[in-house]
């Protein structure tokens, strides 16, 4: 039985969901998984995004965007620190510095 949990991301044919028994948010477009991000728990309880990636037929539309936002959304909301390791990432939280308090300081 699955875990997932979905995050709402204000449109209905998208769909965000944490699937934590693969560690990672998926992003679904009606019902087709179009992309993720992976993330890890580390030794600290930070959540550590190594990796996002959006299927290439669907590149170049924001969608990325999208997901990362729901992540850092459920990082909020669980009270969570975020360690980006992403290049995607990195550049996404730098360009959306409200949410620049969820970064984990090394």
């Amino acid at each position: 039985m699955s875990d997932a949990q979905s995050i709402s991301v204000g449109d209905p044919s998208f769909a965000v969901v944490d699937v934590p028994e693969l560690t990672r948010f998926e992003l679904l477009l009606d019902g087709q998984r179009i992309g993720l991000a992976d993330y890890v728990v580390d030794a600290a309880g930070n959540y550590v995004f190594p990796h996002v990636e959006i299927d290439p037929a669907f590149g170049g539309r924001g969608y990325g965007g999208v997901l990362v936002r729901a992540a850092m959304d459920a990082m909020r909301q669980r009270d969570a620190r975020v360690v980006a390791v992403c290049p995607f990432v990195v550049s996404w939280l730098d360009q959306h510095r409200e949410y620049a308090d969820l970064v984990a300081h090394r």
